[in-house]
């Protein structure tokens, strides 16, 4: 893709603007930063409020574990769905327009959940409100590279991680307390978000000031189509299967059938798109592939792992959802200490890989532990388990973008940045819909074997006693659901394990390439600058 780019041509004798040079001061970089890293604030704040909620969202409105399932990963489908076309429209368009726009979109989606009478409602205005999150997941991480050199994106990233800390430990504190609250409720846990994304709607627009590509654009409608409906199919089909039908069944040849076809057809239509959602060009850079791998397998491993973490602490250990927040500090303690210190340490070294190794080798090794917990598992060796992996986390996420970041064109930041975003969103929705699958069947098993021999045991395998039946049960059957929950939570970590080697692995082959000083605007600029005199197109600075 050639993008071209003209800054606004400067008085005789003076300077441009930092903005039109491609570089911002450091107190530029900081003032537009607070407005994304709000915006940030919000998408995480929404995702760990929620999750700490659910189970007392699907208890009081009868739902079952495949929809406890659902209402995470509607939202993450929705998201990994969207991010690549955010991130084209990010090479196109005003990369400041469309993080307010993803805001409205977040905000909308996020005051109709709150409206929800039913599981079913939730999911489908979840959403919508997933559709937001794509956007300013993939859209902040762009817009940093546009502003900051790899070299220099260590000591903000610090930032990042730790907007990324504070909203993932008060999220469930937060969500714990308005859940407690009789006279708030957990529809409050989809409100609370919507005053900070306004607030970071005014800030962007005062202080995100970043050039504007204007050109002749085509928006590859039919590669997002065929992307979102196959990724969708085998999603559904995984989470369906086993529970609504067989695996060996004829449900899963068409839905399998379709998906592949619809992703068949989805690289097809890359290969001809004049403007392609997903650049297949950037797979030949092995750098850009094995990071892509490695975020599929990180994806997998701690979105479909942690989410179910929640569940763990209420239901089978019987914590308030205020206590099983606290509960979760040290795993963000680590990730808070490693994203800082390893952002600064990059910044000063230049070298990035050894800290990529060493936290997906802590990710896997926090994930092997874990799998050991059952329902009477010491709650500071758990603490201790949870702590090894933030810290893996904390130096493994922000990191693999940053590989990718450093080696690609200017002119594929966008797409390349929101790539990762997209695979690693990806590997969050497959691993929250296997992994339940997983536990949903475990903890029938478990029942079933733990019900007196009768009616209701002749019936538990298929599931139906469960979590929808925790409220109204006896005690004696309550006991065993909780039970049954916090034994089958270590199968789910045991998979998250063998599926982060896979990420030790991709991190292991990746060839380190020096960190780049430049930003992504001035990159840009340089590189489209032979094409400046043949193209028509003019830039303006916003």
């Amino acid at each position: 893709m050639t993008t071209t780019r003209e800054p606004t041509a400067a008085a005789p004798g003076t300077q441009a603007p930092a903005e039109q040079q491609g570089r911002m001061t450091h107190r530029q970089i900081l003032e537009a930063l607070s407005g994304m890293l709000l915006a940030m604030f919000v998408a995480f704040l929404s995702s760990t409020v929620v999750s700490n909620a659910l189970p007392t969202i699907i208890t009081d409105l009868r739902g079952s574990q495949s929809q406890y399932t659902w209402v995470v990963t509607a939202t993450l489908l929705a998201s990994t769905a969207s991010t690549p076309i955010w991130g084209k429209l990010s090479d196109l368009f005003s990369k400041k327009l469309l993080i307010q726009l993803a805001i409205v979109v977040f905000i909308v989606g996020s005051m109709l959940a709150g409206l929800s009478q039913s599981v079913g409602t939730l999911i489908g205005w979840r959403v919508l409100q997933g559709l937001g999150l794509g956007g300013l997941q993939a859209l902040v991480q762009i817009a940093m590279a546009a502003m900051i050199s790899p070299r220099e994106r260590g000591r903000y990233s610090g930032l990042l991680g730790g907007v990324m800390a504070v909203a993932t430990v008060g999220g469930p504190l937060l969500g714990g307390l308005l859940v407690d609250t009789s006279w708030l409720g957990w529809r409050w846990c989809f409100y609370v978000g919507v005053p900070f994304a306004a607030v970071a709607l005014v800030l962007l627009q005062r202080t995100l000031h970043l050039p504007v590509t204007k050109r002749r654009v085509r928006i590859d409608y039919l590669g997002a189509t065929l992307l979102t409906a196959g990724v969708s199919g085998l999603l559904i089909w995984v989470t369906l299967a086993g529970d609504q039908f067989a695996w060996a069944s004829s449900e899963t040849a068409l839905f399998l059938a379709g998906s592949v076809l619809a992703i068949v057809a989805f690289v097809v239509t890359e290969t001809r798109a004049a403007e392609p959602i997903v650049p297949l060009r950037l797979f030949r850079d092995r750098t850009t592939t094995l990071a892509i791998v490695a975020s599929v397998a990180i994806g997998v491993a701690m979105f479909g792992s942690t989410v179910f973490l929640g569940q763990y602490l209420q239901i089978s250990r019987g914590y308030s959802p205020t206590a099983a927040g606290l509960l979760t500090i040290p795993m963000v303690g680590g990730l808070l200490v490693s994203s800082t210190v390893s952002g600064i340490l990059i910044t000063r070294t230049g070298r990035w890989k050894r800290f990529l190794v060493a936290g997906s080798v802590l990710v896997a090794a926090g994930f092997a532990l874990l799998a050991t917990i059952d329902h009477e598992t010491d709650m500071v060796l758990l603490g201790v388990f949870l702590f090894v992996l933030g810290v893996g986390i904390g130096m493994t996420m922000q990191n693999l973008v940053l590989a990718v970041q450093n080696t690609v064109a200017a002119g594929d930041l966008g797409a390349a940045s929101s790539a990762v975003a997209f695979f690693r969103s990806l590997g969050g929705t497959i691993g929250v819909s296997v992994l339940g699958a997983v536990l949903s069947n475990r903890v029938g098993d478990l029942i079933a074997a733990g019900l007196p021999p009768g009616p209701a045991a002749a019936g538990s395998g298929s599931g139906s006693v469960g979590l929808a039946d925790l409220a109204d049960a006896p005690p004696a059957v309550q006991e065993l659901i909780r039970v049954s929950y916090g034994d089958a939570t270590g199968r789910i970590f045991l998979v998250s394990a063998i599926v982060a080697v896979v990420a030790v692995a991709a991190i292991l082959l990746i060839r380190e390439v020096a960190l780049r000083t430049e930003s992504g605007e001035e990159r840009l600029q340089r590189e489209s600058r032979p094409a400046l005199a043949d193209d028509e197109a003019v830039g303006t600075a916003r």
